[in-house]
């Protein structure tokens, strides 16, 4: 495969951390791939800029920070202002629609979802963003298999959980399959998005 360097970013509380181990996880023991996961939070744990590098590979990984992703998950206004100058040309950039109204030009696929106000409706909070976000990502660029994404998971999540987390990856499927039917196959080929670059 083609090594994939994502860098998933917001606020200190949104699971961006969590996401990103659950992806790496999901790579490195149940796909059978290579796998680094970092972070850095902001002044203030909850509340600040945090960000999370992934980086996915067939081949050995020698540096595990990401300097130019082609893969941008924006959470927030603040971390999307901060971040959205490293994607790489042509790289794919997922964001909110509510949480994030971009003001510059990327030159990017960009696809937006109502992730954060799906999950309230369907869920009664905004806990389970991340999870919606990580199944909205899978089905827009298949890194990993959605099943190695449920299994680690089920692993890393009491009962009690649970089934709120995998509703909200099934939404987020959902929505990236309604709002972007043609952006990826599930084979992984990704064709320009209709939708002009914002």
């Amino acid at each position: 495969m083609e090594r994939c360097r994502l860098v998933f970013c917001g606020s200190g509380g949104q699971g961006i951390i969590t996401a990103a181990i659950i992806l790496a996880e999901a790579a490195a023991i149940h796909d059978g791939l290579e796998a680094v996961q970092s972070q850095s939070y902001g002044a203030a744990a909850r509340g600040g800029v945090t960000r999370s590098d992934v980086i996915i590979s067939d081949s050995e990984i020698n540096f595990p920070k990401v300097v130019q992703p082609n893969i941008l998950v924006c959470l927030t206004q603040e971390s999307f202002n901060r971040f959205y100058s490293i994607l790489r040309p042509g790289g794919l950039m997922l964001t909110d629609s509510d949480l994030v109204a971009p003001g510059m030009r990327v030159e990017a696929r960009h696809c937006q979802l109502p992730m954060n106000r799906a999950v309230q409706q369907e869920l009664g909070n905004s806990v389970a963003l991340n999870l919606c976000m990580l199944g909205a990502l899978v089905r827009l660029r298949p890194v990993v298999r959605k099943e190695s994404l449920v299994t680690v998971m089920r692993e890393r999540f009491s009962e009690r959980y649970l089934p709120m987390n995998e509703k909200a990856l099934e939404l987020g499927w959902s929505l990236a399959e309604e709002s972007a039917p043609d952006f990826n196959d599930l084979h992984g080929n990704t064709p320009s998005l209709s939708a002009p670059l914002n």
